[in-house]
């Protein structure tokens, strides 16, 4: 298309007026987008849909029509609003909700009747100019107007009107709520909450848990945390303010920042649905909740609260409705991993431990195998603390230390319940430690957690704890050390040549032979422009042999250990990442991040 279609497009004497259907209509036929068929089921549709009107682009996209040019393909909303950023000669943008400056945006003090009015947002503000969106290239009166309130330059840029209408509801009517709150606190008694209260007295007042704006600010927040793929919430107040931050894909992001009382009162109305203690800010406290996803799933939410230097700060881990439902090659286990897993877990009695650091997916993989297990015939039983996900065929009990229920005693409670699998949270003491020997020696299955770095030193963890060597040797079946690595994401991954250097780094000392190509991370509107897409596991299996058993002594030289459970063939972590990158799941750089490097191994290779 030439610049002079461009600007005949521009001014065909549209300007000033709304986009209408037939003239997009036209437009699509014209550039052989759509057929006179489409045109036809479109207007049909328009007149269907009348009575709750939608702007035109919203409605050819919701039909699904297929693109001419590409009949493998529908024209979605973002390609229609694409095209016409190219025929209107204008930007083209889509919002990245987590890399808006919401507090700035919605700090224009824009009245939400007038940015409703003309269907615009404002998207990104800086010292001289704001970046407004807007679905509507002929309408443009406002330009002028805002840019002489505003004092700045303004500049327009084309984005998806379901985009425009989502999020200006969602940031404009959260910023009402925080002034709202806000505004509702001026009036009230001072707190005394911080170790700065010397310095901040009488600066902010009280909120009540249950004010209107808290409860819509808290309803987005979870709502929000949901739509952007969240693991943790991460409420954090500061000296004047808090901070409110989401984890996605393992990474943090900063999504919001509130005045310092809203962030307590929001924290207050968080615990008192989680049962906790309103009044008790001195010492940490851990609770759950569970609510309902627009989906209709049930989402448990663990709460941890810990006093810092302005306040409580609240995390809430978020736990994945569809975790149990998963099977193991959606946890990431390839077929020989597979192969191994279920033989271990398959066993009538023993230990197996699963081990990594926080966050690496280890409650993932034991429910996932504890529902791969549970059988009616089977009584399956766990100790936990906390519990995690609440599994109607599981028989769970939560450690409560105040009353003496502890992870050694809750074992010897199961024990008595006559059960065939355990699943004890985490061997954290000897006490444990042997109580789940004697189970495994006493005909039970008994699954765990250590943390440790990899899954040979979780037998150095039992030795040092002080289990007996030769009890380990009679009940340890395996072990299974992992990491989370971000997967590259589907939609636009790329092809290329693999960087020599980080192929001998991710493989040494192993000799494998470097690929011709691997896939890249290149970034689209549907990952945020990271590359990267959700999460999967690497794993290390060891399998405790009859040959590795027999090294497994009070003075055992774990380097040694380390080379009979590779020769047994148990493969690293690093060598675990190196299959997934040419599987094409994800990059050596992630693996780098979560794997260790491998040890000394005295000159073994494959």
């Amino acid at each position: 298309m030439d610049s002079e279609q461009k600007v005949l497009f521009r001014n065909d004497g549209r300007r000033g007026r709304p986009l209408a259907l037939d003239f997009l209509l036209q437009e699509l036929l014209d550039d052989g987008l759509i057929d006179e068929k489409a045109v036809e089921n479109c207007r049909r549709s328009a007149l269907i849909k009348q009575r709750t009107p939608m702007h035109p682009l919203t409605l050819i996209g919701s039909l699904q029509i297929k693109n001419k040019k590409n009949p493998d393909s529908v024209i979605s909303v973002e390609e229609l609003t694409s095209w016409l950023a190219a025929k209107a000669d204008l930007p083209y943008q889509q919002i990245d909700p987590l890399k808006l400056e919401v507090r700035a945006i919605t700090g224009l003090n824009l009245p939400l009747a007038y940015i409703e009015r003309f269907n615009i947002m404002p998207v990104k503000v800086t010292p001289d100019k704001v970046v407004i969106a807007t679905a509507e290239p002929f309408v443009d009166e406002w330009v002028k107007e805002l840019s002489q309130v505003l004092k700045k330059k303004i500049e327009r840029v084309i984005v998806s009107p379901v985009d425009i209408k989502r999020y200006r509801q969602e940031f404009f009517a959260l910023a009402a709520s925080v002034k709202g709150a806000t505004g509702n606190a001026e009036s009230q008694t001072s707190r005394i909450s911080d170790f700065e209260q010397l310095v901040t007295l009488g600066r902010a007042g009280k909120l009540d848990a249950s004010d209107q704006h808290i409860v819509h600010i808290v309803d987005w927040l979870l709502q929000y945390a949901f739509d952007q793929r969240a693991s943790d919430i991460h409420l954090e107040p500061r000296r004047d303010s808090g901070n409110i931050r989401f984890r996605i894909d393992g990474v943090l992001h900063h999504i919001y920042q509130v005045p310092l009382n809203v962030m307590l009162a929001v924290t207050s109305r968080i615990k008192v649905l989680g049962r906790m203690d309103v009044a008790e800010k001195r010492r940490p406290q851990d609770g759950r909740l569970k609510t309902v996803t627009p989906h209709g799933e049930e989402v448990e939410l663990r709460l941890s609260t810990m006093p810092t230097t302005f306040g409580e700060k609240l995390v809430m881990r978020i736990f994945d409705p569809e975790t149990l439902k998963k099977s193991f090659q959606e946890l990431g286990f390839s077929d020989d991993e597979l192969k191994t897993w279920r033989g271990m877990v398959e066993r009538p009695h023993g230990i197996i431990l699963v081990t990594g650091p926080t966050g690496s997916g280890k409650t993932t993989t034991l429910y996932s195998t504890l529902k791969h297990l549970s059988r009616p015939d089977l009584n399956v039983c766990t100790i936990e603390d906390p519990i995690e996900i609440v599994d109607p065929n599981l028989n769970q009990m939560q450690v409560q230390p105040a009353i003496d229920v502890t992870f050694s005693s809750g074992v010897r409670t199961l024990l008595r319940q006559d059960p065939d699998i355990i699943m004890v949270g985490e061997i954290r003491d000897l006490e444990t430690a042997e109580i789940a020997v004697q189970a495994s020696l006493t005909g039970h299955l008994v699954l765990s957690t250590l943390h440790t770095n990899d899954s040979v030193s979780a037998v150095t963890r039992l030795l040092d704890l002080g289990v007996s060597d030769f009890l380990i040797q009679a009940t340890l079946l395996g072990v299974t050390a992992q990491r989370l690595v971000r997967t590259l994401c589907p939609f636009c991954k790329r092809a290329g040549a693999v960087d020599a250097h980080a192929w001998h780094l991710l493989t040494a000392p192993w000799d494998i032979p470097r690929p011709e190509v691997v896939f890249h991370a290149a970034g689209c509107s549907e990952c945020r422009r990271t590359g990267y897409l959700g999460r999967s596991a690497i794993f290390e299996m060891m399998l405790v042999t009859p040959d590795l058993a027999e090294l497994i002594t009070a003075s055992m030289n774990i380097e040694a250990l380390r080379r009979q459970s590779i020769s047994d063939g148990m493969r690293p972590l690093r060598l675990s990442g190196a299959q997934a990158v040419l599987n094409g799941l994800t990059t050596p750089e992630e693996v780098f991040k979560v794997a260790p490097p491998p040890r000394n191994l005295g000159g073994w290779s494959n």
